[in-house]
């Protein structure tokens, strides 16, 4: 009897040890935190320059489609084009219980395209659990008309990763480009 009982406490106390084993793994690959629309909204007001009301719509807007995100970049950047275009930036990206990351983005574009501007650039990223799982590149397609200035929202998706920049500028672009946007750690003179 003192023979069972021993050996049922031990595989007791082996599966129970597997398991802490296990939470211990886990531990270390925890899920990202994911912000709010109210932790946001302020945010983007105060980086882009625009009024709460408005950046609240922008935000409500982009969680309704997409879920709360995980992640944001703050930054500038500058693009030009005439048909074929570049597009240069560089911000820090934002994520609960991870460090900062300086991250710099570069791409080409083609399509009806012309013009040039420099904007601010707030980018939600969506399902991005770690903060190196940005270094890659993002495709997408992009529309701009204005004069001046101007606010506008695109989307970049790539494994399952979503990034939603919203983008406040100053300059005169009009046209529809499809290119992408890679991102790396160290500013890239050749944006392919």
């Amino acid at each position: 009897m003192d023979r069972r009982a021993l050996i049922t406490t031990g595989m007791a106390l082996t599966v129970t040890g597997c398991a802490s084993t296990a939470r211990g793994i886990g531990q270390d690959a925890k899920v990202a935190g994911e912000y709010s629309r109210d932790e946001l909204a302020p945010a983007v007001s105060d980086f882009l320059g625009v009024t709460a009301e408005s950046a609240g719509a922008m935000v409500e807007r982009l969680m309704r489609d997409n879920g709360q995100p995980t992640g944001y970049i703050a930054g500038e950047e500058g693009a030009g084009a005439v048909t074929v275009g570049l597009r240069y930036g560089r911000g820090i990206l934002y994520m609960k219980d991870r460090p900062n990351t300086e991250v710099f983005w570069q791409g080409p574009s083609i399509g009806f395209d012309i013009g040039g501007n420099a904007s601010r650039v707030f980018t939600l990223c969506y399902d991005l659990m770690y903060p190196d799982a940005i270094f890659r590149r993002f495709p997408g397609v992009e529309g701009s008309a204005y004069l001046v200035g101007g606010l506008g929202v695109n989307y970049q998706r790539a494994d399952g990763i979503t990034l939603a920049p919203v983008r406040a500028g100053v300059g005169a672009r009009l046209g529809a480009n499809v290119g992408y946007l890679s991102y790396s750690r160290q500013r890239n003179v050749v944006p392919f």
